[in-house]
Parts: C-alpha cells; sequence; structure tokens
C-alpha cells in the first residue's frame, strides 16, 4: 500500500508513525498543484488536510483508492467525482472541539482583560515608574451576568455555551441551519441577538446561509463594549466590515479565520488603527498537540478500516 501524505506541515511537531507504519509513505511537508500529480500518480492513498484534489487528478491516479482528508470539512475533494470513480473520501470529525472551545476562551480573555495593553505596561517600564500599586486605565468587565450569544450551537457551540454559563453567563443562541434545538437555552432572532448580547462567539460552517451573515449593517447593531469572536469559518463576517466597524465603534473583535489563509498581504484588517480592539490568530484553534495527535490517530484508523473492509 502506498500512502502519500501532502501536507505535513500542517501537522507541525506531531508524530506520524500511526500512518506512516502503515505501508509506503511518502510524506510531503507542502504541496502546490504543479506539484500534486506527479506525487499522487501511484498513490493507493492520500493524506490531504488543505490541498485540493480534482477529478482530473483523481482521473490521472489510476491506482488511487481512498482519500483520508487530515480535517473535518472535506470541500477541498470533488467528492460526486470520487464517488463516479468508486473512491473512499473519510474525514475525522470532533478532534478538536476541546481545543476550539479553549481558544474561544484565551481570545475573549485576551481582549477582555486588556492583554497587550497591560503586558507593554509593565515591559516598558512604566509600571516601575507608578506612583501607585495598581492601574486601571483599562476597565475590565467580569463576564458573570453577561448575555453571550452563540451562533451555530452545534458540539463545539453548546461547549462554549456549558462553559460560559459557569462563569455566570445568560446565553442564548442563534442556529444559522435551523436543525439545532436545545431546551437548555433560548433560540433568538439573529437581529435579537445582535442588539442584545455583550459577548458573541461564531461556531458555524460557511455555507450560503452564513456568507457575510455579519455585515456592516448587521454590525452595527450590536451594543458598544461588545465583543465579537469568530472561530466559526472567515467569511462569516465580511472583513471590509469589521475594519470600519473597529474604527468606528468600541467593539472588540477576536477572528481565528479569514476569508483567505493564509491571509493575503493586502488584507484590509492590516491596516485597522484602534488596533487594540481587534486580535488576529492564523486558524490555530482547531490546534492543541492533543488534537493533532487524535486527528493523526483518526487519519490512520480511517485507512486501517477502509482496508479491513476490502481485504
Amino acid at each position: 500500500m502506498k500512502i502519500v501524505i501532502l501536507d505535513a506541515l500542517t501537522f507541525g511537531d506531531s508524530d506520524l508513525s500511526p500512518i506512516s507504519s502503515l505501508g509506503d509513505t511518502q510524506i510531503f511537508q507542502t504541496t502546490t498543484p504543479s506539484q500534486l500529480q506527479e506525487r499522487i500518480k501511484d498513490a493507493d492513498v492520500i493524506v490531504t488536510n488543505k490541498v485540493v484534489i480534482t477529478d482530473e487528478d483523481m482521473q490521472n491516479s489510476p491506482s488511487l483508492k481512498l482519500i483520508c482528508v487530515a480535517a473535518t470539512g472535506m470541500n477541498n475533494i470533488d467528492l460526486q467525482s470520487a464517488k463516479n470513480r468508486a473512491i473512499d473520501v473519510k474525514n475525522v470529525s470532533g478532534y478538536s472541539s476541546d481545543s476550539v472551545i479553549q481558544h474561544t476562551f484565551s481570545m475573549l480573555l485576551y481582549l477582555v482583560g486588556h492583554s497587550k495593553y497591560y503586558d507593554n505596561y509593565v515591559k516598558e517600564g512604566l509600571y516601575a515608574k507608578s506612583d501607585i500599586f495598581t492601574d486601571i486605565s483599562r476597565p475590565f468587565f467580569e463576564i458573570k451576568g453577561k448575555k453571550w450569544g452563540i451562533i451555530g450551537l452545534g458540539e463545539i457551540g453548546r461547549g462554549v455555551a456549558n462553559i460560559a454559563k459557569t462563569f455566570g453567563a445568560e446565553i442564548c443562541y442563534y442556529s444559522t441551519s435551523k436543525k439545532n434545538q436545545n431546551s437548555d437555552y433560548p433560540s433568538v432572532l439573529l437581529d435579537e441577538l445582535l442588539m442584545s448580547c455583550d459577548i458573541i462567539s461564531i461556531h458555524a460552517p460557511l455555507n450560503e446561509d452564513t456568507l457575510n451573515l455579519l455585515d456592516y449593517k448587521e454590525l452595527q447593531m450590536c451594543k458598544d463594549g461588545a465583543v465579537i469572536l469568530n472561530l466559526g469559518r472567515g467569511g462569516i463576517i465580511n472583513e471590509e466590515a469589521v475594519l470600519r466597524i473597529v474604527d468606528e465603534r468600541d467593539i472588540l473583535f477576536g477572528l481565528d479565520v479569514l476569508s483567505r489563509e493564509p491571509m493575503e498581504q493586502n488584507n484590509p484588517l492590516l491596516h485597522v488603527k484602534n488596533r487594540d480592539n481587534l486580535y488576529i490568530t492564523p486558524h490555530i484553534a482547531w490546534s492543541s498537540i492533543e488534537a493533532r495527535k487524535t486527528l493523526i490517530e483518526g487519519v490512520a484508523n480511517n485507512i486501517k478500516s477502509f482496508y479491513e473492509k476490502n481485504k
């Protein structure tokens, strides 16, 4: 069995032996479209995180039997072509839920606590020159008693809601699919959530219903002092709208996902004036050490179960 891992760099320093021990394995750190065909032409199994696999790629890989997506989303694979060609496609779901939930609170506490400001205040020597023992020039609020709106109450959204509740927050949610119903928390219309919540976190997929779900008009509805966190997908919040709002209003934004990744050099968010109210991380919420280990084990299990089933 020939296995080709196309973008191992996305696993960081994780141990790939659960996969590589299953067959003759070639590991490439990254793969460009021009390199792809030569690398997969004799492969039985492809492992990809974000490398796109098209119908033409499958057609020119006659040995290909299984595509393993090292992620939950499979939008980088032509699924209909794979079905037509009897090529199995397997993903891994649920491996990063705890990691994303944790990063949601990491982003929130960083923004609410003005961590960047206070860290710089001390390291630049201003605290050493202070006449008093404290500095309260950047007031912060408690989560307790605040209203937290969750957009997308799937597994991650529910996990965030449960922890936010232990902080003492009042929870409500908006279901983008209209399918998630949860009697533990009230379901509200999007406009109501935006206008009433102090904290808003997004944990929804990107689709035709969520593209630009929060545009300038929607963001204008939000309360002064609100915190908006996107840990779903880039494109759910319009980035041009964020650029305007963050400089016009006292609204804090935490973004782990962007419409194009890696970030383009001309992304408008690089030019905000009110930089302390915008915190961007490079799509890392999914990537705890434990989550990556679980992901690799999930890919390996998908390969093993496929071959056991097709002996």
